[in-house]
């Protein structure tokens, strides 16, 4: 039923061209096929252009039961968003977990055999990959970490891809309780606030994207999500008596709003962004946002 109201959504808002899954591993999701499967089946209906990514976390490639995963995104054209927070394995074991780093290797491979991160050939699966800092640090220049990667993993890997996009590690949530149990969480909000960048303002994700929750819920970015930090709008109730005009009445209550408290994405329009202090990681430095650096 969300997965449903989400299609219609997207078909009710001429002015969204984009449709981004994550949440860990969104493959494992029942209705993540679905979602994908129709949403690119209506846009080629309508003539729509339509960019579906699947923000994956490469070693969800390598389960036994997602074997025609790879297949299944190169027939509906997904672009593939992994992460892989280094180009070298004892790193990203030391984020991820020990044989995470081998499995995404593995991962990638699958994916640029089947023509992924091959802009010349196949430009139309791309395959991005994201860092993260695996620290209280900042990340260091967008363009500069690409090359890095792409001459690491071609060189010792074979492994191609399009674009590298460089995410601020958000102060909330795991990241949050490992700052205060290093005792850094105010030496890295300071980070922040002392880097924050004004340029970075006009990218930022909660301008133009809505994060949609398992529930249906709305809010203005994933980080927000996270927080449970919905999108609070108002929503009209009948009261008094139905069966007459005069005892029919509309009130209006501020509540957090849904997918099915709207008819068009474009009805968020009205609503002021939330915002706290973990605002100051998109804004710190080059900036951070689902799609990598802002500024």
């Amino acid at each position: 039923q969300i997965a449903a109201r989400c299609l219609e959504l997207l078909q009710n808002t001429p002015s969204i061209d984009t449709l981004d899954l994550t949440g860990g591993a969104p493959e494992l999701n029942e209705q993540f096929r679905f979602l994908v499967k129709m949403a690119r089946q209506w846009a080629e209906e309508n003539e729509r252009e339509l960019t579906i990514i699947d923000r994956c976390n490469l070693t969800v490639l390598m389960e036994p039961n997602q074997s025609d995963l790879v297949e299944f995104l190169k027939e509906n054209k997904v672009k593939v968003v992994a992460s892989l927070p280094c180009y070298g394995e004892t790193n990203v074991d030391a984020q991820r977990g020990r044989g995470v780093f081998e499995r995404s290797i593995a991962g990638l491979k699958l994916l640029n055999d089947a023509g992924y991160g091959n802009a010349k050939e196949h430009p139309e699966l791309e395959l991005d990959l994201v860092y993260n800092p695996s620290g209280p640090f900042l990340p260091p220049p967008q363009g500069s970490l690409e090359g890095d990667y792409k001459r690491e993993l071609e060189e010792n890997f074979g492994i191609g891809f399009n674009h590298l996009l460089t995410i601020t590690n958000m102060p909330i949530k795991r990241f949050a309780d490992f700052l205060a149990k290093e005792g850094k969480m105010k030496e890295y909000m300071e980070l922040l606030v002392n880097n924050y960048n004004s340029q970075t303002v006009g990218g930022l994700m909660c301008l133009n994207t809505v994060s949609v929750g398992w529930d249906g819920s709305l809010f203005d970015c994933d980080f927000n999500q996270q927080l449970g930090m919905g999108i609070v709008g108002e929503a009209t109730a009948a009261t008094g008596d139905e069966s007459s005009d005069e005892g029919n009445t509309a009130k209006k209550t501020k509540q957090k709003l849904s997918v099915f408290d709207i008819k068009s994405l474009t009805d968020l329009e009205k609503y002021s962004v939330r915002t706290d202090n973990h605002c100051f990681g998109c804004t710190a430095g080059s900036g951070s946002s689902c799609q990598g650096a802002t500024a």
